[in-house]
């Protein structure tokens, strides 16, 4: 259920229940957790982009497998929910959306660093109109993405957002037409993978420490992981393409 490919220094990783709507279970957990393992271990691999097939992005928790108290075959033991919404990692994720991302949809979506979405997309978390919470990082990560005010609108209401909302709140980078939401995530994993990707891993690190740091901390830090950088291939590779006025060849180490 769970498709994984390689596009040069892009690892292409597919939600494939569309029957389903692509509602977590067991294999799309399992699924996910191995999908993003094979991306960190891969040192050819410098980016992901999460995708899906059928028209709905993810609607969230197989409810049948809740109805039935199969609970645990929802989580992984180091991702979480889905397998992804916890699973600590290096490297940048980019979600292609090109339909509805609902409830634990919308929080996979919310796990990756990117997110594309076409006209067809719509974002929510649904959760309380079955008495249910959103549990897999919804109620953390959806006001650090947007205005309080409006993500606790959608929590408390339910209520979805479009894809348009969501461009203008500034809970997606690109909006694109339906059909489009891949190709328009490649081209932003292209200029991504145009940097240095030790320099883009380190840089992505400290943007998520500095939440839970002061500027004195995190400006520290940032300088130690430039230092750390300085003995790498890459570090003597960008000043010397800029110099010799040419595009820089990354090795990754």
């Amino acid at each position: 259920m769970i498709e994984f490919t390689a596009d040069g220094n892009v690892a292409v990783i597919t939600m494939n229940r569309p029957e389903a709507r692509n509602a977590v279970n067991g294999a799309i957990s399992s699924g996910l957790e191995a999908a993003i393992d094979r991306l960190e271990a891969d040192d050819t691999l410098w980016l992901g982009i999460l995708t899906h097939t059928g028209p709905v992005f993810s609607a969230g928790a197989d409810l049948k497998a809740i109805a039935e108290g199969r609970f645990r075959e929802l989580s992984t033991a180091r991702g979480g929910f889905g397998g992804i919404v916890l699973r600590s990692r290096t490297k940048p994720l980019i979600a292609a959306i090109d339909g509805p991302a609902l409830a634990g949809g919308t929080e996979i979506a919310l796990t990756c660093d990117l997110r594309v979405a076409s006209t067809a997309a719509r974002f929510g978390l649904p959760e309380v109109k079955r008495s249910l919470i959103a549990a897999a990082g919804g109620l953390v990560r959806l006001p650090r993405t947007i205005p309080l005010a409006i993500a606790m609108e959608m929590v408390l209401t339910g209520d979805p957002i479009s894809a348009e909302r969501a461009l203008n709140l500034g809970l997606i980078n690109e909006l694109c037409e339906p059909g489009q939401a891949f190709d328009t995530a490649r081209r932003l994993a292209d200029r991504v993978n145009a940097n240095g990707p030790l320099a883009v891993r380190e840089s992505r690190r400290l943007v998520l420490e500095s939440f839970t740091q002061t500027d004195e901390e995190s400006i520290t830090a940032a300088g130690r992981a430039q230092m750390e950088l300085r003995g790498t291939d890459d570090f003597a590779e960008g000043p010397r393409a800029f110099i010799e006025k040419r595009a820089p060849v990354w090795k990754g180490r």
